[in-house]
């Protein structure tokens, strides 16, 4: 179990902001404005964050590699779609689980 896995936030915390902390995914800097001091929020601030830059390195590597990153690059579109998906879910239900491969990076802190 890693640090932020082990991190408990408040259920208080939890059911104030999870609708702005699902929101991270897919605009990041929503619970850095709405909510600042919940660390709920800005957990999943954080993991949308490494999500969008994930998507755009890997977007802008396997668009200059051609062929076979062109044609990689819609299956790391669906990927990277799957897991904002992923992390949408959790942060509505309540959960602060990092996302699959990326979510152990922190950005944010």
């Amino acid at each position: 179990m890693s640090e932020l896995e082990a991190r408990s936030y408040s259920s208080e915390d939890i059911e104030k902001n999870k609708v702005v902390a699902a929101l991270a995914y897919i605009i990041f800097f929503l619970p850095l404005m709405v909510c600042p001091e919940s660390p709920f929020g800005r957990f999943h601030a954080n993991q949308g964050l490494v999500l969008l830059i994930v998507g755009i390195a890997g977007s802008i590597v396997l668009g200059f590699i051609p062929i076979i990153g062109w044609i990689i690059l819609p299956l790391f579109s669906l990927f990277l779609l799957i897991i904002g998906i992923i992390g949408l879910v959790g942060a509505l239900n309540g959960k602060a689980k990092e996302l699959p491969l990326m979510g152990k990076f922190k950005i944010l802190k």
